[in-house]
Protein backbone atom coordinates (compact mmCIF):
# COMPACT_ATOMS: atom_id res chain seq x y z
CA UNK A 1 0.00 0.00 0.00
CA UNK A 2 2.74 2.51 0.66
CA UNK A 3 4.35 1.45 -2.36
CA UNK A 4 1.35 2.33 -4.20
CA UNK A 5 0.77 5.37 -2.36
CA UNK A 6 4.82 6.58 -2.95
CA UNK A 7 4.53 6.10 -6.73
CA UNK A 8 0.53 7.99 -7.08
CA UNK A 9 2.83 10.38 -5.53
CA UNK A 10 5.83 10.40 -7.09
CA UNK A 11 3.32 10.71 -10.83
CA UNK A 12 1.78 13.48 -9.64
CA UNK A 13 4.93 15.38 -8.55
CA UNK A 14 6.29 14.46 -12.89
CA UNK A 15 2.89 15.93 -14.17
CA UNK A 16 3.16 18.83 -12.05
CA UNK A 17 6.96 19.90 -13.34
CA UNK A 18 5.52 19.03 -16.56
CA UNK A 19 2.72 21.17 -16.14
CA UNK A 20 4.89 23.89 -15.18
CA UNK A 21 7.07 23.51 -17.83
CA UNK A 22 4.26 23.97 -20.89
CA UNK A 23 2.76 27.11 -18.79
CA UNK A 24 6.55 29.50 -19.04
CA UNK A 25 6.62 27.72 -22.58
CA UNK A 26 3.03 29.43 -23.24
CA UNK A 27 5.15 33.03 -23.34
CA UNK A 28 7.24 31.48 -26.25
CA UNK A 29 6.58 32.50 -30.13
CA UNK A 30 5.29 29.46 -31.78
CA UNK A 31 7.51 29.52 -35.48
CA UNK A 32 8.53 26.79 -36.12
CA UNK A 33 6.92 23.72 -38.89
CA UNK A 34 8.05 20.36 -39.57
CA UNK A 35 9.89 21.87 -42.51
CA UNK A 36 12.19 23.95 -40.02
CA UNK A 37 12.74 20.93 -38.03
CA UNK A 38 13.66 18.75 -40.82
CA UNK A 39 16.48 21.42 -42.25
CA UNK A 40 17.42 21.97 -38.62
CA UNK A 41 18.12 18.65 -38.02
CA UNK A 42 20.26 18.27 -41.13
CA UNK A 43 22.06 21.69 -39.99
CA UNK A 44 22.39 20.40 -36.45
CA UNK A 45 23.78 16.55 -37.26
CA UNK A 46 25.81 16.95 -40.40
CA UNK A 47 29.20 17.86 -40.24
CA UNK A 48 31.67 18.06 -42.85
CA UNK A 49 34.73 17.65 -40.64
CA UNK A 50 33.43 13.48 -39.70
CA UNK A 51 33.82 13.21 -43.59
CA UNK A 52 37.27 13.36 -43.33
CA UNK A 53 37.81 11.51 -40.12
CA UNK A 54 35.81 8.88 -41.92
CA UNK A 55 38.04 9.16 -45.16
CA UNK A 56 41.24 8.56 -42.90
CA UNK A 57 39.87 4.92 -43.51
CA UNK A 58 40.32 4.37 -46.84
CA UNK A 59 37.67 2.32 -48.87
CA UNK A 60 37.00 0.76 -45.52
CA UNK A 61 34.53 3.29 -44.31
CA UNK A 62 31.49 1.81 -45.19
CA UNK A 63 32.43 -1.19 -42.89
CA UNK A 64 32.61 1.61 -40.24
CA UNK A 65 29.76 3.75 -40.74
CA UNK A 66 27.12 0.67 -40.99
CA UNK A 67 28.26 -0.20 -37.10
CA UNK A 68 28.24 3.69 -36.56
CA UNK A 69 24.50 3.82 -38.19
CA UNK A 70 23.35 0.26 -36.75
CA UNK A 71 25.03 0.93 -33.40
CA UNK A 72 24.36 4.32 -32.55
CA UNK A 73 22.81 6.48 -34.69
CA UNK A 74 19.40 3.91 -35.03
CA UNK A 75 19.33 3.93 -31.55
CA UNK A 76 19.50 7.27 -30.38
CA UNK A 77 16.75 7.95 -32.29
CA UNK A 78 14.73 4.84 -30.89
CA UNK A 79 15.53 6.59 -27.79
CA UNK A 80 15.13 10.46 -28.66
CA UNK A 81 11.33 9.61 -30.12
CA UNK A 82 10.43 7.23 -26.78
CA UNK A 83 11.29 10.49 -24.83
CA UNK A 84 10.29 13.34 -26.73
CA UNK A 85 7.11 11.17 -26.99
CA UNK A 86 6.43 10.96 -23.29
CA UNK A 87 8.09 14.58 -21.91
CA UNK A 88 7.60 17.10 -25.22
CA UNK A 89 9.08 19.75 -23.15
CA UNK A 90 11.40 23.26 -24.13
CA UNK A 91 14.65 22.48 -23.72
CA UNK A 92 14.59 18.80 -24.32
CA UNK A 93 17.39 16.18 -22.92
CA UNK A 94 17.99 18.60 -20.31
CA UNK A 95 14.03 18.39 -19.01
CA UNK A 96 14.08 14.64 -19.89
CA UNK A 97 16.97 14.02 -17.52
CA UNK A 98 16.56 16.41 -14.70
CA UNK A 99 12.18 14.98 -14.35
CA UNK A 100 13.65 11.40 -14.44
CA UNK A 101 17.17 11.31 -13.15
CA UNK A 102 17.18 14.09 -10.65
CA UNK A 103 18.07 17.99 -10.56
CA UNK A 104 21.53 17.88 -10.46
CA UNK A 105 21.87 15.41 -13.22
CA UNK A 106 19.29 17.55 -15.21
CA UNK A 107 21.77 20.62 -14.19
CA UNK A 108 24.84 19.34 -15.39
CA UNK A 109 23.26 18.04 -18.74
CA UNK A 110 22.28 21.18 -19.65
CA UNK A 111 25.67 23.15 -18.48
CA UNK A 112 27.09 20.24 -20.52
CA UNK A 113 25.14 21.06 -23.53
CA UNK A 114 25.24 24.91 -23.29
CA UNK A 115 29.12 24.03 -23.45
CA UNK A 116 29.13 21.78 -26.05
CA UNK A 117 27.46 24.44 -28.66
CA UNK A 118 29.25 27.29 -26.98
CA UNK A 119 32.71 25.26 -27.66
CA UNK A 120 31.53 24.41 -31.34
CA UNK A 121 30.50 27.73 -32.03
CA UNK A 122 34.23 28.44 -31.24
CA UNK A 123 35.31 25.92 -33.77
CA UNK A 124 33.13 27.82 -36.54
CA UNK A 125 35.68 30.12 -36.37
CA UNK A 126 38.73 28.01 -37.36
CA UNK A 127 35.87 26.48 -40.39
CA UNK A 128 35.29 30.23 -41.44
CA UNK A 129 38.74 31.35 -41.86
CA UNK A 130 39.66 27.76 -43.62
CA UNK A 131 36.47 28.53 -45.85
CA UNK A 132 37.42 32.29 -46.82
CA UNK A 133 41.08 31.11 -47.81
CA UNK A 134 39.20 28.77 -50.49
CA UNK A 135 37.26 31.74 -51.37
CA UNK A 136 40.31 33.91 -52.02
CA UNK A 137 42.35 31.10 -53.85
CA UNK A 138 45.55 30.12 -53.90
CA UNK A 139 48.46 31.82 -52.17
CA UNK A 140 45.98 32.88 -49.15
CA UNK A 141 46.34 30.03 -46.92
CA UNK A 142 47.90 31.81 -44.50
CA UNK A 143 44.04 33.21 -43.69
CA UNK A 144 43.97 29.60 -41.78
CA UNK A 145 46.90 30.15 -39.99
CA UNK A 146 46.56 33.72 -38.76
CA UNK A 147 45.80 33.13 -35.71
CA UNK A 148 44.38 37.47 -35.37
CA UNK A 149 42.34 36.58 -37.87
CA UNK A 150 40.77 33.99 -36.35
CA UNK A 151 39.86 35.82 -33.78
CA UNK A 152 38.69 38.91 -35.85
CA UNK A 153 36.59 36.34 -37.98
CA UNK A 154 35.15 35.09 -34.60
CA UNK A 155 34.03 38.24 -33.09
CA UNK A 156 32.12 38.92 -36.00
CA UNK A 157 30.42 35.93 -36.01
CA UNK A 158 30.01 36.30 -32.55
CA UNK A 159 28.19 39.99 -32.90
CA UNK A 160 26.27 38.59 -36.07
CA UNK A 161 24.97 36.01 -34.42
CA UNK A 162 23.62 38.34 -31.25
CA UNK A 163 21.63 40.29 -33.31
CA UNK A 164 19.59 37.44 -35.61
CA UNK A 165 19.23 35.30 -32.23
CA UNK A 166 17.78 38.61 -30.63
CA UNK A 167 15.00 39.14 -33.17
CA UNK A 168 13.92 35.29 -32.53
CA UNK A 169 13.27 32.18 -34.89
CA UNK A 170 10.55 34.00 -37.04
CA UNK A 171 14.37 35.61 -38.82
CA UNK A 172 16.59 32.34 -37.18
CA UNK A 173 14.86 29.69 -38.49
CA UNK A 174 15.93 31.14 -42.11
CA UNK A 175 19.23 31.28 -41.95
CA UNK A 176 18.79 27.51 -40.21
CA UNK A 177 16.55 26.09 -43.53
CA UNK A 178 19.33 27.89 -45.89
CA UNK A 179 21.92 26.03 -43.93
CA UNK A 180 20.47 22.71 -44.60
CA UNK A 181 19.34 23.67 -48.01
CA UNK A 182 22.91 24.24 -48.68
CA UNK A 183 24.64 21.30 -46.77
CA UNK A 184 22.49 19.19 -49.35
CA UNK A 185 23.24 21.41 -52.36
CA UNK A 186 27.23 20.78 -52.00
CA UNK A 187 26.68 17.46 -51.10
CA UNK A 188 24.87 16.68 -54.72
CA UNK A 189 27.90 18.81 -56.30
CA UNK A 190 30.23 16.15 -54.84
CA UNK A 191 28.53 13.69 -56.24
CA UNK A 192 28.39 15.10 -59.88
CA UNK A 193 31.90 15.65 -59.66
CA UNK A 194 32.21 12.31 -58.67
CA UNK A 195 29.93 10.26 -60.15
CA UNK A 196 31.68 10.39 -63.92
CA UNK A 197 35.20 9.09 -62.31
CA UNK A 198 33.15 6.51 -60.44
CA UNK A 199 31.84 5.33 -64.03
CA UNK A 200 35.59 5.43 -65.36
CA UNK A 201 34.87 9.08 -67.43
CA UNK A 202 37.65 11.45 -67.47
CA UNK A 203 40.75 11.37 -64.80
CA UNK A 204 41.32 8.53 -62.21
CA UNK A 205 39.97 8.23 -59.00
CA UNK A 206 42.41 9.48 -55.83
CA UNK A 207 41.54 6.09 -54.14
CA UNK A 208 38.83 3.49 -54.53
CA UNK A 209 35.84 5.26 -52.66
CA UNK A 210 34.64 2.15 -51.20
CA UNK A 211 35.47 -1.19 -50.26
CA UNK A 212 34.69 -4.49 -48.40
CA UNK A 213 38.15 -4.97 -46.98
CA UNK A 214 37.94 -4.20 -43.15
CA UNK A 215 40.51 -1.50 -41.57
CA UNK A 216 42.83 -2.70 -39.24
CA UNK A 217 41.29 -2.77 -35.19
CA UNK A 218 44.08 -0.04 -34.22
CA UNK A 219 43.47 2.66 -31.39
CA UNK A 220 43.39 5.17 -33.98
CA UNK A 221 41.06 2.94 -35.84
CA UNK A 222 38.65 2.57 -32.88
CA UNK A 223 38.99 6.39 -32.08
CA UNK A 224 37.56 7.09 -35.43
CA UNK A 225 34.82 4.69 -35.17
CA UNK A 226 33.77 6.78 -32.09
CA UNK A 227 34.16 9.93 -33.80
CA UNK A 228 31.76 8.67 -36.94
CA UNK A 229 29.05 7.39 -34.79
CA UNK A 230 28.93 9.74 -31.66
CA UNK A 231 30.21 12.23 -33.18
CA UNK A 232 28.97 12.72 -36.66
CA UNK A 233 25.38 11.44 -35.97
CA UNK A 234 24.37 13.24 -32.49
CA UNK A 235 22.29 15.28 -32.55
CA UNK A 236 18.51 13.70 -32.56
CA UNK A 237 17.56 15.58 -29.48
CA UNK A 238 17.95 18.69 -30.94
CA UNK A 239 14.38 19.45 -32.33
CA UNK A 240 13.19 18.67 -29.04
CA UNK A 241 14.84 21.95 -27.31
CA UNK A 242 12.58 23.81 -29.49
CA UNK A 243 9.23 21.68 -28.31
CA UNK A 244 7.51 24.85 -26.76
CA UNK A 245 8.34 26.87 -30.22
CA UNK A 246 6.11 24.71 -32.36
CA UNK A 247 3.48 25.65 -34.63
CA UNK A 248 1.70 22.54 -34.34
CA UNK A 249 -0.11 21.82 -31.15
CA UNK A 250 1.03 17.66 -31.60
CA UNK A 251 4.48 18.82 -30.81
CA UNK A 252 4.71 14.88 -30.30
CA UNK A 253 4.19 14.22 -34.20
CA UNK A 254 6.13 16.68 -35.76
CA UNK A 255 9.44 16.05 -33.77
CA UNK A 256 8.58 12.12 -35.07
CA UNK A 257 7.91 13.31 -38.65
CA UNK A 258 11.34 15.57 -38.65
CA UNK A 259 13.51 12.77 -37.20
CA UNK A 260 11.83 9.79 -39.85
CA UNK A 261 12.33 12.47 -42.70
CA UNK A 262 16.15 13.58 -42.44
CA UNK A 263 17.90 10.99 -40.90
CA UNK A 264 18.17 8.76 -44.17
CA UNK A 265 19.34 11.92 -45.69
CA UNK A 266 21.75 12.44 -43.09
CA UNK A 267 23.20 8.72 -43.31
CA UNK A 268 23.50 9.50 -47.28
CA UNK A 269 25.39 12.49 -46.46
CA UNK A 270 27.97 10.42 -44.66
CA UNK A 271 28.31 7.55 -46.65
CA UNK A 272 28.36 8.88 -49.84
CA UNK A 273 29.94 11.77 -49.26
CA UNK A 274 32.86 9.88 -48.01
CA UNK A 275 33.20 8.22 -50.87
CA UNK A 276 33.26 11.41 -53.12
CA UNK A 277 36.28 12.85 -50.52
CA UNK A 278 38.28 9.90 -51.24
CA UNK A 279 37.64 10.15 -55.19
CA UNK A 280 39.52 13.40 -55.24
CA UNK A 281 41.85 13.19 -52.52
CA UNK A 282 44.31 10.60 -50.39
CA UNK A 283 43.34 9.42 -47.27
CA UNK A 284 46.59 11.49 -45.75
CA UNK A 285 46.04 14.62 -47.72
CA UNK A 286 43.02 15.31 -46.49
CA UNK A 287 42.07 18.57 -44.76
CA UNK A 288 40.38 17.70 -42.18
CA UNK A 289 38.58 21.16 -41.25
CA UNK A 290 36.59 21.36 -44.99
CA UNK A 291 37.48 17.74 -46.75
CA UNK A 292 34.08 18.54 -48.80
CA UNK A 293 35.74 22.04 -50.43
CA UNK A 294 38.72 20.45 -50.63
CA UNK A 295 37.07 17.65 -53.21
CA UNK A 296 35.04 20.38 -55.06
CA UNK A 297 37.98 22.97 -55.34
CA UNK A 298 40.51 19.93 -56.90
CA UNK A 299 37.42 18.17 -58.95
CA UNK A 300 36.76 21.42 -60.16
CA UNK A 301 40.74 22.63 -60.56
CA UNK A 302 40.81 19.48 -62.89
CA UNK A 303 37.80 19.84 -65.03
CA UNK A 304 39.18 23.80 -65.79
CA UNK A 305 36.45 25.29 -63.78
CA UNK A 306 37.72 26.61 -60.53
CA UNK A 307 37.45 30.12 -61.42
CA UNK A 308 33.91 29.62 -61.39
CA UNK A 309 32.49 26.57 -59.16
CA UNK A 310 35.38 26.97 -55.77
CA UNK A 311 34.32 30.47 -55.25
CA UNK A 312 30.16 29.81 -55.49
CA UNK A 313 30.63 26.58 -53.56
CA UNK A 314 32.63 28.22 -50.87
CA UNK A 315 30.48 31.11 -50.82
CA UNK A 316 27.84 28.36 -50.05
CA UNK A 317 29.76 26.64 -47.43
CA UNK A 318 30.05 30.25 -45.57
CA UNK A 319 26.36 30.81 -45.52
CA UNK A 320 26.27 27.22 -44.56
CA UNK A 321 28.41 27.61 -41.47
CA UNK A 322 26.85 31.59 -40.64
CA UNK A 323 23.31 29.13 -40.45
CA UNK A 324 24.58 26.46 -38.39
CA UNK A 325 25.98 28.87 -36.17
CA UNK A 326 22.89 30.54 -35.43
CA UNK A 327 20.98 27.04 -34.94
CA UNK A 328 23.77 26.47 -32.24
CA UNK A 329 23.81 30.19 -30.71
CA UNK A 330 19.39 29.68 -30.36
CA UNK A 331 20.02 25.91 -28.60
CA UNK A 332 22.92 27.80 -26.27
CA UNK A 333 20.50 30.64 -24.97
CA UNK A 334 17.57 28.18 -24.58
CA UNK A 335 19.84 26.12 -21.82
CA UNK A 336 19.53 28.69 -19.54
CA UNK A 337 16.75 30.23 -20.21
CA UNK A 338 15.12 26.83 -18.86
CA UNK A 339 17.25 26.33 -15.96
CA UNK A 340 16.44 29.64 -15.40
CA UNK A 341 12.66 28.82 -15.11
CA UNK A 342 13.99 26.38 -12.15
CA UNK A 343 15.49 28.94 -10.13
CA UNK A 344 18.87 27.54 -10.85
CA UNK A 345 20.07 30.70 -12.76
CA UNK A 346 19.48 33.97 -12.66
CA UNK A 347 16.26 35.68 -13.52
CA UNK A 348 17.59 37.31 -15.85
CA UNK A 349 18.97 35.51 -18.05
CA UNK A 350 15.38 34.25 -18.82
CA UNK A 351 13.65 37.00 -19.21
CA UNK A 352 12.15 37.70 -22.36
CA UNK A 353 12.52 40.21 -24.79
CA UNK A 354 8.75 42.45 -24.60
CA UNK A 355 8.53 42.12 -28.72
CA UNK A 356 10.81 39.53 -29.79
CA UNK A 357 9.68 37.04 -27.03
CA UNK A 358 13.88 36.17 -26.60
CA UNK A 359 15.90 35.62 -23.73
CA UNK A 360 18.09 38.89 -24.29
CA UNK A 361 19.96 38.35 -21.43
CA UNK A 362 20.84 34.66 -22.30
CA UNK A 363 21.80 36.09 -25.76
CA UNK A 364 24.64 38.61 -24.61
CA UNK A 365 25.76 36.55 -21.91
CA UNK A 366 26.73 33.87 -24.30
CA UNK A 367 28.09 36.16 -27.02
CA UNK A 368 30.43 37.48 -24.46
CA UNK A 369 31.54 33.86 -23.47
CA UNK A 370 32.27 33.09 -27.13
CA UNK A 371 34.40 35.51 -27.92
CA UNK A 372 36.82 35.18 -24.61
CA UNK A 373 36.58 30.97 -25.48
CA UNK A 374 37.47 31.67 -29.17
CA UNK A 375 40.55 33.89 -28.13
CA UNK A 376 41.87 31.43 -25.47
CA UNK A 377 41.58 28.54 -28.16
CA UNK A 378 43.69 30.18 -30.22
CA UNK A 379 46.30 31.09 -27.90
CA UNK A 380 49.70 29.10 -29.49
CA UNK A 381 48.33 26.62 -31.40
CA UNK A 382 48.01 26.48 -35.16
CA UNK A 383 44.53 26.29 -37.21
CA UNK A 384 43.86 22.68 -37.35
CA UNK A 385 45.05 21.97 -33.31
CA UNK A 386 42.35 25.13 -32.33
CA UNK A 387 39.83 23.58 -34.06
CA UNK A 388 40.26 20.32 -32.91
CA UNK A 389 40.65 21.12 -29.23
CA UNK A 390 37.70 23.05 -29.03
CA UNK A 391 35.50 20.46 -30.91
CA UNK A 392 36.91 17.52 -28.76
CA UNK A 393 36.19 19.15 -25.65
CA UNK A 394 32.67 20.23 -27.27
CA UNK A 395 32.10 16.66 -27.94
CA UNK A 396 33.25 15.07 -25.01
CA UNK A 397 30.56 17.77 -23.15
CA UNK A 398 27.86 16.39 -25.46
CA UNK A 399 28.97 12.92 -24.44
CA UNK A 400 28.27 13.52 -21.27
CA UNK A 401 24.57 14.74 -21.88
CA UNK A 402 23.77 11.26 -23.83
CA UNK A 403 25.39 9.02 -21.46
CA UNK A 404 22.60 10.55 -19.22
CA UNK A 405 19.83 10.42 -21.99
CA UNK A 406 20.27 6.98 -22.36
CA UNK A 407 20.89 5.59 -19.01
CA UNK A 408 16.86 6.98 -18.40
CA UNK A 409 15.38 4.32 -19.87
CA UNK A 410 17.52 2.14 -18.42
CA UNK A 411 17.56 3.09 -14.93
CA UNK A 412 15.21 6.32 -15.06
CA UNK A 413 13.01 6.73 -11.81
CA UNK A 414 8.96 6.33 -12.78
CA UNK A 415 10.67 5.17 -16.42
CA UNK A 416 8.95 2.17 -17.94
CA UNK A 417 10.49 1.71 -21.23
CA UNK A 418 9.79 -1.51 -24.43
CA UNK A 419 12.39 -3.58 -24.32
CA UNK A 420 13.14 -2.09 -27.72
CA UNK A 421 14.24 0.96 -26.70
CA UNK A 422 16.19 -0.45 -23.47
CA UNK A 423 18.58 -2.32 -25.83
CA UNK A 424 18.30 0.63 -28.08
CA UNK A 425 20.07 2.64 -24.76
CA UNK A 426 22.23 0.15 -24.17
CA UNK A 427 23.90 0.06 -27.51
CA UNK A 428 23.49 4.22 -27.60
CA UNK A 429 25.63 4.24 -24.16
CA UNK A 430 28.55 1.99 -25.53
CA UNK A 431 29.12 3.61 -28.27
CA UNK A 432 28.96 7.24 -26.58
CA UNK A 433 31.44 6.20 -23.82
CA UNK A 434 33.62 4.88 -26.49
CA UNK A 435 34.03 8.12 -27.77
CA UNK A 436 34.05 9.79 -24.80
CA UNK A 437 37.19 7.83 -23.68
CA UNK A 438 38.94 7.82 -26.63
CA UNK A 439 38.51 11.29 -27.37
CA UNK A 440 40.43 13.11 -24.85
CA UNK A 441 43.47 12.13 -27.18
CA UNK A 442 44.10 13.77 -30.70
CA UNK A 443 43.05 12.27 -33.94
CA UNK A 444 45.44 14.44 -35.76
CA UNK A 445 49.06 14.86 -35.50
CA UNK A 446 49.48 17.78 -32.96
CA UNK A 447 52.59 19.64 -31.14
CA UNK A 448 52.06 18.24 -27.81
CA UNK A 449 49.80 14.99 -27.66
CA UNK A 450 49.97 15.59 -23.45
CA UNK A 451 49.26 19.41 -23.40
CA UNK A 452 46.55 18.39 -26.13
CA UNK A 453 45.06 15.75 -23.28
CA UNK A 454 45.42 18.04 -20.52
CA UNK A 455 43.68 20.49 -22.14
CA UNK A 456 40.81 18.54 -23.47
CA UNK A 457 40.13 16.84 -19.91
CA UNK A 458 41.09 19.51 -17.83
CA UNK A 459 38.06 21.74 -19.58
CA UNK A 460 35.75 19.15 -19.14
CA UNK A 461 37.10 18.15 -15.92
CA UNK A 462 36.69 21.89 -14.13
CA UNK A 463 33.37 22.54 -15.76
CA UNK A 464 31.35 19.77 -14.43
CA UNK A 465 32.97 20.30 -11.20
CA UNK A 466 32.40 24.04 -11.23
CA UNK A 467 28.43 23.00 -12.23
CA UNK A 468 28.15 20.48 -8.89
CA UNK A 469 29.19 23.06 -6.70
CA UNK A 470 27.48 25.83 -7.75
CA UNK A 471 24.36 23.50 -8.11
CA UNK A 472 24.44 22.35 -4.67
CA UNK A 473 25.41 26.52 -3.60
CA UNK A 474 22.06 27.19 -4.93
CA UNK A 475 20.16 24.56 -3.78
CA UNK A 476 21.73 25.57 0.26
CA UNK A 477 20.72 29.18 -0.41
CA UNK A 478 17.39 28.40 -1.62
CA UNK A 479 16.95 26.04 1.47
CA UNK A 480 18.29 28.48 3.77
CA UNK A 481 15.61 31.06 2.46
CA UNK A 482 12.77 28.64 2.54
CA UNK A 483 13.53 28.13 6.18
CA UNK A 484 13.88 31.73 7.41
CA UNK A 485 10.69 32.47 5.62
CA UNK A 486 8.77 29.65 7.86
CA UNK A 487 10.49 30.91 10.97
CA UNK A 488 8.96 34.55 10.25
Amino acid sequence: MTDISANHTAAEAFLAAERQVELKSARLKKELKLRDLVFAQIAYIVGWAWLGYAARLGPGHLLYWLPAVLLFYIPSGIVVLHLSSEMPLEGGIYQWVKLRLGALPGFLVGLNLWATVTLLLVGYSSTLSNELSYFAGPGHEWITENRLVTMAIGAILTGTLVLVVRRGLVLGKWFQNVAGILLFGIFLTMVLFALPRWLGIGAAVAGAPIGLVLPATTLMNLNLLGKMGFAAFCGLDGSSIFSGECRDPDTVRTIRRSIWVAGPIIAAIYIVGTACVITFTAPHAIDMTTPAIQAISRAAHDAGIASFIVPLVTASAIATTLGVATLYFNIATRLPMVAGWDHLLPAWLSRLHPRFGTPTGSIFFIGVIAIVVTVLANLGVDGQEAFQTSINAGLICWALTYIAMFCIPLFGKGEKAPTSVRIAAASGLAMTVLFAALSIFPAIAVKNPALFTTKVGGVVLALNLAGAVYFHRVRRFANSEEREAIIA
